[in-house]
């Protein structure tokens, strides 16, 4: 959408802004990635601050910055298949 700005950056002292991609062009991704355990408390504890708060949250994955809306719905899944269990926090959101 023309007008919208994704995000604002300095140059010689002057501010500008970028236009925001249309999310037509986004790569699907769907990946997993571990993190050693202390990585993973410390991401987990700027989520539960971002929620209490009511904040968006920004996040790091895998070389990908995303940022969660406020808004994001939260929910626990649980599976449970003969040899293994799994448990997933999940957020989701429209773009």
């Amino acid at each position: 959408m023309p007008g919208r700005i994704r995000a604002v950056g300095r140059a010689r002292g002057r501010e500008y802004a970028l236009p925001m991609k249309k999310t037509s062009k986004r790569r699907k991704r769907d990946i997993e990635k571990n993190y050693p355990a202390r990585q993973l408390v410390a991401k987990l504890r700027r989520l539960a601050d971002a929620i209490e708060q009511g904040k968006p949250f920004r996040i790091q994955i895998a070389g990908e910055r995303i940022l969660i809306p406020a808004h994001a719905t939260i929910n626990i899944e649980h599976e449970r298949g003969e040899s293994q269990e799994e448990i997933e926090f999940q957020l989701t959101w429209r773009l």
